[in-house]
């Protein structure tokens, strides 16, 4: 079957499809994979840059859609099923995917948005509404509002019917930011942190969503109201940045740190407790995936150069034929 590998550690250049025999289980789901998503995770994977590190040769993508082929006994699934879940080794034309860890498509909902939904989603879900302590009617600022996380933190503090105010860097994210649901869009290129404290009338935001980093440090603090959380996601702006405790104490702000990762290795129905949550949005139409380009399986290179070059609007999907 075919499958988009990481062959070296060059980042997209060494990233191609190749032919490996497809999978077997027999205590899992084997699943014939329509649609992929992609993630700056996997940018970093195909760097060695990210957090659990691998050697070449291995496969990526940890987000797919698609339908069952076969599903073991009591697992709430069968051959025929829509679904949409997390796994390794996803973007090929068959994967294998824990049980615990699928959820059904509805039938509404195609492949492509499918694929958005396993990893951007419950990754919001832990950060603003477990790690942040999101409550209702709260502002929330959300750096890098046009991209998967982005727009999945827009709709997620929307459900909450929280003001959302969105970070992005065009006219173009920019509109992608209003149609995920954002209140008001505030540019990157300009004096973002001062419209977001005119907005709030001085005193700042309640919470901020943070995926970037950079040099947007300084002014993610000074935006934040007193008894704020800025919640740290992951560092698509750059080198990680220094974070001035000095500020931290005077300001009596919160820093909290949110991967999905760590959390879903230390709590044993983590994942179970943020696909219920997830399947309670879906379920009251909170959630309508804001998708970017989509990519042919054979062009996956080209879909991670884009995320890399933060290029990318909304969530990148590759179809799989």
């Amino acid at each position: 079957m075919r499958a988009l590998q990481v062959t070296e550690l060059t980042g997209p250049d060494g990233v191609r499809v190749v032919d490996i025999p497809e999978p077997s289980t027999t205590d899992r789901i084997l699943l014939r994979v329509h649609a992929v998503g992609l993630s700056f995770p996997d940018v970093l994977r195909s760097k060695g840059q990210y957090q659990q590190q691998a050697t070449p040769p291995y496969s990526l993508g940890g987000e797919v859609a698609g339908v069952v082929i076969r599903a073991p006994a009591g697992s709430g699934f069968q051959a025929g099923d829509r679904i949409a879940g997390s796994c390794v080794a996803g973007a090929a034309e068959r994967a294998i995917m824990d049980p615990r860890d699928a959820i059904q498509l509805p039938e509404s909902m195609s492949f492509e948005a499918g694929a958005a939904l396993p990893l951007n989603y419950p990754t919001a879900i832990l950060g603003l509404e477990m790690r942040g302590r999101m409550r209702p009617g709260e502002t929330v600022l959300v750096h890098g509002a046009a991209g998967g996380t982005g727009t999945a933190a827009t709709q997620v503090a929307r459900a909450m019917e929280c003001r959302v105010f969105g970070v992005v860097s065009s006219e173009p994210k920019a509109r992608a930011a209003l149609e995920s649901g954002a209140d008001v869009v505030l540019r990157s290129d300009a004096e973002w942190k001062d419209r977001a404290l005119e907005l709030t009338d001085g005193r700042g935001v309640d919470l901020v969503w943070d995926p970037v980093g950079g040099d947007r440090v300084l002014d993610t603090m000074r935006a934040l109201a007193p008894g704020g959380r800025w919640v740290v996601v992951g560092f698509t702006g750059g080198p990680i940045p220094n974070v001035p405790l000095n500020r931290v104490l005077l300001r009596n702000i919160d820093v909290v740190g949110s991967y999905i990762g760590g959390y879903l290795a230390q709590e044993r129905d983590g994942r179970q407790r943020l696909n219920a949550r997830l399947v309670e949005l879906l379920a009251g139409g909170h959630i309508r995936p804001v998708l970017g380009a989509t990519y042919a399986l054979e062009d996956g290179a080209d879909a991670l150069r884009a995320i890399d070059a933060r290029q990318a609007i909304g969530k990148v999907v590759l179809t799989v034929a």
